[in-house]
């Protein structure tokens, strides 16, 4: 299934679509980014975000709800449920196509590596379940949410590990893909 899976966005990223996708990750990036990132710095304060974070422990999440206040942590409810419903697709879509259209240019049919482009899925994924898990804590506290708490952390790191997992991909197959047109020179 995840072979079928990967070959379809190896057959659908065409260099149109990979552009269309390139495309929205810089708009979004220029035109959103920066007021949803002032957005939660007025919302917050210097409390820190578990979103930008690589890893935070209970501890520190349940801080970071008491340093927000009411207002903050139903602000940051909001904005996982609006703004972070759409940016996990943005850069998903950006990473999944460009990785298989650059992948189609440098990989065999039937490497092993082909499948690298299921990899911003993990971290759309991770994404997701991070926000569910720190908005379930902000949304209780200052109630215990135990299940939640202890994984909203590793929610978070796993989706750092896997999106910059992706553009690690993206740079080496990009690489790839720059010298394989330079040596038909």
């Amino acid at each position: 299934m995840l072979i079928k899976l990967s070959a379809n966005f190896r057959r659908l990223s065409s260099g149109w679509v990979t552009l269309l996708g390139l495309l929205i990750f810089v708009v979004f990036s220029i035109t959103v980014l920066p007021s949803q990132s002032a957005q939660a710095d007025r919302s917050t304060g210097q409390t820190g975000i578990p979103d930008l974070s690589f890893y935070y422990s209970v501890e520190q999440l349940y801080e970071m709800a008491e340093g927000y206040g009411a207002e903050g942590r139903s602000a940051y409810i909001r904005a996982r449920f609006t703004f972070d419903l759409i940016w996990p697709l943005v850069y998903g879509f950006f990473l999944v196509t460009s990785m298989s259209w650059l992948s189609g240019k440098v990989l065999q049919e039937g490497s092993r590596w082909e499948m690298a482009n299921l990899l911003p899925l993990a971290g759309v994924l991770f994404d997701y379940l991070e926000n569910i898990s720190t908005s379930l804590v902000m949304l209780r506290y200052p109630q215990d949410t135990w299940l939640a708490a202890n994984l909203a952390g590793f929610f978070t790191a796993l989706k750092w590990v896997s999106i910059g997992a992706s553009f690690v991909f993206l740079v080496i197959f990009l690489v790839r893909a720059i010298w394989k047109r330079l040596k038909k020179r």
